[in-house]
C-alpha cells in the first residue's frame, strides 16, 4: 500500500462520503440485506472485524505489509458506520454524537496533554492509573453496566467460535472450487 499524498481528501470529507453511502444502503431502495440488519445481526460480524483487525496487526508485525491492517480497519469502522446509521434511525445516536463523545473522552482521559498544566513529560507508567481514576469517575452511578461487560466477553467468545468455523468451511468450499 502506498503512502496517503499530502494534500489529498480529508478525512472527514471521507468519512462523510462513507456515512452518506451507508445511509443509501439502509434506504428503502437500497440493498435488502443492510435494510434488514439491526443491533444485534450484527453483533457476529462486529466481533470477526475486530479479530481480523488483531490479524492484520499480526500481519504487520511480522511482515511489514499494511494492506491488510488497513482494509481490515476499514471493515471495522462499516461497524462503526452501521451502528451509528441504525442508532440515527431508531433516533437514539448520530454519528457526530459517536465522534464528538470519543474526542472528549480522549482529551479528558488526557490531562497531562490538554489539561491547564500541560507536561508531555508525563512518566508513562503513571498514565494507565491515571486513565482509570479519570475513567471511574466517568463511570460513577453507572457500576452496573460493568455486569454486561463480562457478558459480553462470554458472548464474544461463542461469537468468535462461530466465525472461526464460518472461516474455516469457507475456505474448505473455496479449496473444492479451485
Amino acid at each position: 500500500m502506498n503512502n496517503p499524498k499530502v494534500g489529498s481528501e480529508s478525512a472527514g470529507q471521507a468519512l462523510e462520503e462513507l456515512k452518506n453511502t451507508v445511509a443509501r444502503l439502509r434506504a428503502p431502495e437500497g440493498c435488502p440485506w443492510d435494510r434488514t440488519q439491526t443491533h444485534e445481526s450484527l453483533k457476529a460480524a462486529c466481533v470477526e472485524e475486530a479479530a481480523e483487525v488483531v490479524s492484520g496487526i499480526n500481519i504487520l508485525s511480522r511482515t511489514g505489509k499494511t494492506q491488510s491492517l488497513c482494509e481490515e480497519l476499514g471493515d471495522l469502522l462499516l461497524q462503526v458506520m452501521m451502528h451509528s446509521q441504525i442508532a440515527e434511525e431508531e433516533g437514539f445516536f448520530t454519528l457526530t454524537d459517536v465522534i464528538r463523545g470519543i474526542n472528549e473522552k480522549m482529551i479528558r482521559r488526557h490531562p497531562h496533554v490538554f489539561g491547564p498544566t500541560t507536561n508531555n513529560k508525563t512518566d508513562p507508567g503513571t498514565i494507565p492509573a491515571d486513565w482509570k481514576k479519570i475513567k471511574a469517575m466517568e463511570k460513577k452511578g453507572r457500576e452496573w453496566e460493568e455486569a454486561y461487560l463480562f457478558e459480553a466477553f462470554d458472548e464474544a467468545e461463542k461469537l468468535i467460535a462461530v466465525a472461526r468455523e464460518r472461516k474455516k468451511q469457507n475456505n474448505s468450499i473455496e479449496k473444492l472450487t479451485d
